[in-house]
């Protein structure tokens, strides 16, 4: 495991006082590991969880040659460019029900969606493609379809013994879908990330504490806990911790021993009333960092180091408790907006990884700006957005107005991030900018 200096002195130009969002995430690249253990569970306990081996089909899917919809099998030979066809129908074909019997030249098969095609048969006209010519015949009018149409193929899903899921995927409800239709009752996965969290300060108020002068109510612990949640880890919520270098400490041994990572929130700048900056330094690897990006300047990224639990002789190590080693340790701003944005930015990719999930992240998506933005080069900047669709299709975005980092009011009317880029400058009315769509994540 490389420590904090030898993952610095892999990056080239690394300053700790200005570092780039780019510089954040090649330095995270490197710091993160992803877990090992892995779990079988069912289905229904899944979703949201990160595949852990390959998932190879035990079946074809479909099984069979099939009917796309609704209408009647026939052989695609019997169709001669410009000239109708009249067909007898010799039975009918239920999905669950097939037709047994052999066709002869010139008749088909009544056929429902998903139903087996008759031996012999290869294109479905749909029902409503004919006409009813009496005595049980069927006319179809010329060049209505072609030999082939409407027609599933065995395997043309998966094909039995291919790899139906690779490892690292997100299991969500199309991946669940997906494995129900191969037969699996259960699917073998990561275990999932532990991670705590908890707010830092002598200045913060739990909901239902009464208020009192200099202080404010906690929100932090309550986004920090959405997001979370949306991630699908195990979240252990250790509440406000004082300005206090024992509780710190405590709070910080505590959370290590429990979980794979820890985040909080306050006390990583350089204030002398904030103790947890010189308590993450006394107890773990730690990198102090002045990102520059707005919001959400200073944060702190790091490990601390977990004592080994004894257990009882014959007792076997909890599969899904965390490893021996460390803990990582995300040290956020204070500043609700930064709080959010940072975890969107690194903490979210990071414990993805940790998650051992391979799914790339949503791409950015380009929006026409209806407002003229500030914007000084060298800094990334993330300021809250409404992204709308223009009557012709594209999409817009304008700001919701105030962007300071404690106006969370902002991030509930936002449905996006317009991502200004290191390098960019000024914007004007109808330049186009990137957007992060916060559905989903937030």
């Amino acid at each position: 495991m490389k420590t904090i200096a030898q993952i610095a002195a892999e990056l080239q130009g690394y300053d700790p006082q200005a570092l780039s969002v780019a510089d954040v995430h090649a330095f995270l690249q490197r710091l993160v590991e992803p877990v090992v253990a892995t779990q079988e569970v069912g289905l229904f306990q899944a979703l949201g969880r990160v595949l852990a081996r390959d998932v190879i089909s035990p079946i074809s899917v479909p099984p069979h040659d099939n009917s796309a919809m609704d209408g009647y099998a026939l052989a695609g030979a019997e169709l001669v460019a410009g000239q109708p066809l009249t067909l007898r129908v010799a039975g009918s074909a239920f999905a669950g029900k097939p037709w047994a019997g052999a066709v002869a030249r010139g008749a088909c098969v009544r056929i429902m969606t998903g139903a087996v095609l008759p031996a012999g048969l290869d294109t479905v006209v749909p029902q409503e493609f004919t006409t009813d010519a009496g005595n049980g015949c069927i006319r179809i009018a010329a060049d209505t379809l072609k030999p082939g149409d409407n027609r599933r193929f065995k395997g043309e899903d998966l094909m039995q013994g291919r790899v139906a899921l690779a490892p690292g995927e997100w299991l969500g409800p199309a991946a669940l879908g997906l494995l129900a239709s191969l037969g699996l009752e259960t699917v073998p996965v990561f275990r999932r990330l532990r991670v705590a969290y908890f707010s830092t300060g002598d200045e913060i108020l739990s909901p239902g504490d009464p208020p009192r002068e200099a202080a404010v109510y906690d929100s932090n612990r309550y986004t920090v806990f959405g997001m979370l949640s949306r991630l699908g880890v195990e979240v252990i919520d250790m509440g406000v911790v004082r300005d206090d270098p024992a509780l710190l400490e405590a709070a910080l041994r505590a959370a290590a021993q429990r979980a794979d990572a820890i985040i909080t929130s306050g006390g990583v700048s350089v204030g002398e009333a904030d103790h947890m900056r010189a308590m993450m330094q006394q107890l773990g690897d730690m990198a102090f960092w002045r990102i520059a990006m707005r919001p959400g300047r200073p944060m702190a990224v790091g490990r601390i180091a977990r004592a080994r639990a004894s257990r009882p002789a014959g007792q076997q190590e909890d599969a899904v408790a965390p490893d021996p080693g460390a803990a990582l340790l995300f040290g956020l701003p204070g500043n609700p907006v930064a709080v959010m944005v940072t975890f969107l930015a690194f903490v979210r990719p990071a414990l993805l990884r940790m998650m051992a999930c391979t799914r790339p992240a949503p791409p950015l998506l380009r929006a026409i700006s209806t407002e003229a933005l500030r914007k000084k080069a060298g800094r990334t900047e993330y300021q809250r957005g409404s992204v709308s669709t223009a009557p012709d299709g594209t999409l817009h975005v304008r700001t919701t107005g105030n962007q300071g980092s404690g106006v969370l009011r902002s991030m509930v009317q936002a449905n996006g991030l317009i991502v200004l880029h290191h390098d960019q400058g000024p914007v004007a009315v109808g330049d186009p900018v990137d957007v992060m769509l916060l559905d989903g994540v937030l």
